[in-house]
């Protein structure tokens, strides 16, 4: 693992470096991207630096300096030899005061990337009672206020699956709390709308686009009750790609199903063609 903020490589993750009084620990004022590492480069990067862009603008936080962060990148990477991982970019409001008003100082920029194992091609996932609020302030933005997701990841990890998925106000399909959601009902493939409230993930549309043309593909919402009568449920991720799910709360599925293991040949023939598509 390599750390650099504002332009300074550290010497180790832990060495003291931001301020006590950053936002972003204070009152987790701040934008970030998960970036997947494969074969010693970063997948889709331009794609997540423009989402880090536009999930800063919508929190108000100024326009986090995207060359820098690409400076950060090469930094922390150079030398590290990484089959798979992730980057981590954080961008937040900078130092302020002790109170929810934010200061007048500069951004803070911080990268950090290590080697991860990869996660397995199926997993199960548990559905959770608390609801995204697709029509808060935060709807739709990539923010570190994820204490919400921090709770219910535990609780899904308490009872052996692997991501929590939860409903929106309206009680349809939302999201996991760092995956996008599908599901097979047929032949076709379906996802929430954005609308919906979750976050506008980088797989997700590559995986709308690359699949529309050789699956029928659609964004429709649902009550999240869709999933225990689904012919497959499956994640999508930065670091999961197209990740066939075989339990639903306590429904056991068939993983990988004949539209999902399509949809994973697609991505893997299409991912190969280019690492920043």
């Amino acid at each position: 693992m390599r750390t650099w903020h504002n332009g300074r490589l550290l010497q180790s993750p832990d060495e003291p470096s931001i301020s006590v009084l950053d936002h972003g620990m204070i009152v987790g004022d701040g934008v970030f991207e998960t970036v997947q590492i494969l074969r010693n480069q970063p997948f889709a990067l331009t794609r997540h630096l423009d989402r880090l862009v536009r999930s800063a603008a919508g929190l108000g936080i100024g326009t986090p300096d995207v060359g820098a962060v690409r400076e950060g990148i090469a930094a922390t990477m150079d030398g590290q030899d990484i089959a798979f991982g992730r980057i981590r970019v954080t961008v937040t409001s900078g130092r302020g005061p002790l109170g929810s008003p934010r200061g007048d100082g500069e951004l803070t920029h911080v990268v950090v990337s290590e080697p991860s194992t990869q996660p397995p091609p199926v997993a199960s996932i548990v559905t959770v009672p608390w609801p995204r609020n697709e029509r808060g302030a935060l709807s739709g933005l990539k923010t570190t206020s994820y204490a919400e997701n921090a709770l219910m990841i535990e609780h899904a990890l308490a009872q052996g699956a692997s991501e929590a998925v939860m409903p929106n106000t309206r009680g349809e399909l939302c999201e996991g709390t760092g995956s996008n959601i599908m599901y097979v009902v047929g032949d076709r493939l379906i996802t929430p709308t954005l609308a919906a409230g979750p976050l506008a993930g980088i797989t997700r549309a590559l995986v709308l686009e690359w699949c529309a043309g050789e699956i029928d593909v659609v964004e429709q919402d649902a009550p999240i009750d869709v999933l225990q009568t689904a012919d497959e449920v499956l994640l999508v991720g930065t670091t999961r790609d197209v990740q066939a799910i075989s339990r639903v709360d306590d429904r056991e599925l068939e993983a990988p199903g004949p539209i999902t293991r399509l949809a994973q040949q697609i991505w893997a023939r299409e991912a190969a063609k280019g690492i920043d598509p």
